[in-house]
This record gives structure tokens, sequence and C-alpha cells, in this order.
């Protein structure tokens, strides 16, 4: 069963930042959100999780907090779909065409194929090369 605890913190956005860090840390939680007016509400949606306990290791690195509520989370309900009419689409062949609808040529005119060209530079080896200028 999910459920949403309102846990009341310092008002402090360094508290609120400890708060969510063990807030995050805990068993079963899915998410944390910082809520209310002030912004000194933390609100933990998850499932399992004990709100006593997470208030306890809360008063103890922030020196406040107090547990406000703790409601179970209805899913909500699916609207129901209406069926969609499909509309027929009119028979062209996919590979006939290109994406702007211009008829596929061995290219497509709108966008002209680019080159690629590769320069290669060639070496002479020589096994055994001779570094005296004079011979």
């Amino acid at each position: 069963m999910k459920q949403k605890i309102v846990i009341k913190v310092n008002d402090c956005d360094k508290c609120t930042r400890k708060a969510m860090n063990i807030a995050c840390k805990a068993n079963g939680v899915n998410s944390v959100a910082i809520e209310g007016s002030d912004r000194d509400q933390l609100v933990v949606i998850g499932e399992g999780v004990d709100s006593a306990n997470l208030t306890c290791s809360l008063r103890k690195k922030l020196c406040y907090a107090a547990l406000w509520s703790v409601e179970e989370v209805k899913a909500k309900p699916k609207p129901e779909e209406k069926p969609k009419l499909e509309v027929p689409k009119p028979n062209k062949p996919p590979s006939s065409t290109c994406s702007c609808g211009c008829p596929q040529l061995p290219m497509c005119p709108q966008y002209p194929p680019y080159l690629m060209l590769y320069e290669t530079k060639v070496y002479d080896y020589t096994p055994s090369p001779s570094y005296c200028p004079i011979m």
C-alpha cells in the first residue's frame, strides 16, 4: 500500500536539503518533495515506509521534525478511452518517397549526396636507409 507522509521540518534551505537526503535513503521511498507555503513540509511517498522511524531519524539530524499526517495514496482511476475511428490513408509505397514527399530516384533531389573523399599519403620504405649525405 502506497502512503503519503507529511513531516514538518525547519524552513531553512540547508535543513530541507538535509531532510531530503535522509528521506531518500529510507527503505521503500519512491519520491520526496518539499511543499507548503513556507517550504517547510517534507512530503514522502512510498510503500512500507516507517513514518515514526523516519521522523526520529530526522529529529536526530535536524533537531526538529514533526509528523503531520500519514495517508494512503489511492490510484487514480483511468478514464475509459473511446475507440478512435481510423481514417484510411492513401496507398503509396513507403520506399518510393522520402520524408519531404519527393519521389525517390536513385537519390533525393532535396538533399544532395555528400562526397566522401579520403586522402592518403604514400611513404617509400627502404629496408636499409643510408643516412650519409655523401654516398
